[in-house]
């Protein structure tokens, strides 16, 4: 990873200097007040609107580039670069999530590696960003961690051609936290080039990543009841024991993908054929490593956190995975039908662990699970006035068997007046580590067979001037999770034994998610509000009922408006629920109910400020953690973070 951050340094000023100027004098008159999404970058003769700064999706959805300071502005400047409203940060950045909006949970009718505790920070292939800029454009963004350490993100894109752009994004972490064995460092490394025929016969979009996510892994503190006793001498974390001091827990992977398109008849027409295909491999590895297996807790009493192992020390479970998709497809294009499209699909993975357990009862635990799937399907988009609309059915045609169904329908009333409806009704296969796992920790190897997972869900949203509003509904069959099995003598002794499990009765999910922004004068107070109910037989889905965010700030400008700013408290809060707890060995939450996290508020204050293209960010992040006691996890046995000063910046560069 440092070898190409290195080549990117390198060749980022060459690339930021090729694009072809139409004239010497043009440079970029950036001079001006506070503007949003309307903002013109003037240039002495010539002007490059804002809607030639293009952000284009996999689905060809397009977004403009924004150097406008708002509140949605303070919400993304973080780790994941975007509004995190419904997901609980652990302690240090670089960290897991816990969750807190259920429905912040994708789906793919495929099985996925798993470890998905690990993939918070991971790029997938239908996130990645196309670009087409009218200039080369430069984003560099800035943020201080917890302790030593810092976080960084630099992006560059810039047109070869009118049809031909390319992009370069690094965002790297170094984190050192207040606790023991904490250490986060993370890399996200990104190339993506998009291509373009004159006549649009032919386009292709396409991307290269290479991922790696590094985590100390502590396991938790040891006695709660020392956090929570608000005694001065352990308000220094380091002195709080934890079950690891010299584990960690490392995911990497690389992906190459395209997906492209070509028209049969050389002009665009009232009726349009066109023949497509999408290529994806990707590759991913898993590390847990733990040198010490006993963990000494009190100082004295020794501990088999994870249970008997096959190895004394130097624990080092691997988990390698292989993935190829490809999809081929004819699509007929009618001016006033919208597109029909059918596809076949190719899809190959193999998890493999390298040997052959036999456990104590003759039970084998495969080296390797292989999968070869392919299915058929259609779809439908339509897109003409105010209306946008696709309707998917894919359905398997080997043994395997997976099917997915989704309609999503849109309207613009108006500008400022939207409706989304959709629906997914989908069979899914298991991801591959319920599947089978292999670990040098006796309890966790298994090699079982589940049933598919059947998931029927409904929702809609609306964006006014009034209110914004989202609701859904799903129904969860054969719902897989990760329960923990130890005996009541393990837990006893700080044991945890974690196994796959499947729940056989139905679990049904509701919820309304509304937010609404108050403006009185320079002040404003921004609130979003969701509430969720579960109805099932078994606690194994479990979330808060009430997850709140309210934002009172202030907004002004300073030196005769060359300096917008604004300021304000954050105030984040949600209802007491059995949180989900995290096992690193197999980088999963899994179902507990032992210990109520929430019902605790957080504060935080901030003060932004915009000059130019530059957005400035200080925040004193959970300052009432001091006076307001010692009671907040993000899940048991790993506190949330305390109070901590974080400064950062986003500056943007049109040349």
């Amino acid at each position: 990873m440092r070898i190409l951050f290195l080549i990117y340094l390198l060749v980022l000023p060459t690339l930021l200097f090729s694009q072809a100027k139409v004239n010497n004098k043009s440079n970029l008159d950036m001079n001006g007040v506070h503007r949003g999404l309307n903002d013109t970058i003037k240039a002495k003769k010539k002007v490059a609107r804002i809607d030639q700064y293009r952000y284009i999706t996999l689905e060809r959805d397009t977004t403009y580039v924004d150097t406008s300071l708002t509140i949605q502005k303070e919400y993304s400047h973080n780790y994941l670069r975007k509004d995190n409203f419904g997901l609980l940060p652990f302690s240090n950045i670089g960290q897991t999530y816990n969750t807190l909006q259920y429905s912040l949970t994708d789906f793919t009718p495929y099985p996925e590696m798993g470890f998905k505790a690990k993939h918070f920070n991971f790029l997938e292939a239908n996130q990645v960003q196309y670009y087409s800029v009218a200039t080369p454009l430069t984003e560099l963004f800035f943020k201080s961690t917890i302790n030593k350490g810092q976080l960084l993100n630099s992006f560059i894109t810039l047109n070869m051609s009118e049809r031909f752009n390319i992009s370069a994004e690094y965002k790297g972490l170094r984190s050192e936290g207040n606790y023991i064995n904490q250490l986060s460092s993370t890399g996200n490394f990104k190339l993506t080039a998009s291509y373009s025929t004159k006549k649009g016969q032919y386009y292709i979009n396409g991307h290269y990543t290479y991922q790696d996510i590094l985590n100390e892994e502590n396991g938790g503190i040891t006695t709660a009841e020392d956090f929570e006793s608000g005694d001065p001498d352990f308000k220094n974390r380091q002195r709080l024991e934890v079950y690891l001091t010299d584990a960690k827990s490392f995911l990497k992977g690389k992906r190459l993908f395209f997906d492209h398109a070509y028209r049969i008849n050389e002009t665009q027409g009232n009726n349009n054929l066109y023949v497509t295909h999408q290529f994806n491999y990707e590759n991913k590895f898993f590390e847990y490593n733990q040198p010490t297996v006993l963990s000494a807790v009190l100082g004295s009493r020794n501990v088999l956190r994870f249970g008997e192992s096959y190895v004394t020390s130097n624990i080092n479970d691997q988990s390698h995975y292989n993935k190829m998709y490809n999809k081929a497809g004819v699509v007929y294009e009618n001016i006033l039908l919208g597109k029909f499209q059918f596809f076949v699909d190719d899809f190959r993975s193999n998890s493999y662990y390298g040997r052959v357990i036999i456990l104590d009862k003759g039970k084998i635990i495969p080296s390797s699970l292989n999968q070869e799937i392919n299915s058929f399907g259609g779809q439908y988009e339509y897109q003409k006035n105010k209306w946008n609309g696709r309707f998917l059915y894919s359905r398997s045609i080997t043994n395997q068997s997976l099917s997915n169904l989704e309609a999503k329908l849109k309207h613009d009333f108006s500008d400022k007046i939207k409706f989304s409806f959709e629906y997914q009704n989908i069979n899914k296969l298991p991801n591959n580590n319920y599947s089978l796992y292999q670990s040098s920790f006796v309890e966790y190897n298994w090699s079982e067979s589940f049933k598919n997972e059947k998931i029927n869900s409904l929702s809609a949203s609306a964006t006014t001037p009034w209110v914004n509003m989202s609701f859904q509904y799903s129904v969860l069959n054969d719902h897989l999770y990760f329960e923990d099995k130890s005996t009541a003598l393990q837990a006893n002794q700080g044991t945890q034994i974690i196994k796959p499990a499947q729940y056989s009765g139905a679990i049904n999910y509701l919820e309304v998610k509304a937010g609404k922004e108050f403006k009185f004068g320079r002040f404003a107070l921004d609130n979003t509000i969701l509430y969720q109910k579960v109805d099932q037989a078994d606690a194994i889905l479990n979330v808060p009922e009430i997850v709140t965010r309210n934002t009172l700030y202030y907004t002004n400008y300073l030196f005769k408006k060359a300096l917008f700013f604004q300021t304000g408290i954050v105030f984040n809060y949600f209802t007491s629920y059995y949180g989900n707890d995290y096992n690193p060995v197999i980088g999963e939450f899994f179902v507990q109910n032992k210990k109520e996290i929430g019902n605790y508020p957080n504060l935080d204050f901030f003060i932004n400020a915009r000059i130019r293209q530059t957005r400035i960010f200080f925040k004193i992040e959970h300052f009432n953690s001091s006076f307001s006691g010692s009671n907040y996890y993000s899940a048991p046995n790993n506190p949330y973070r305390d109070l901590a000063i974080r400064f950062g910046l986003t500056w943007n560069f049109f040349q």
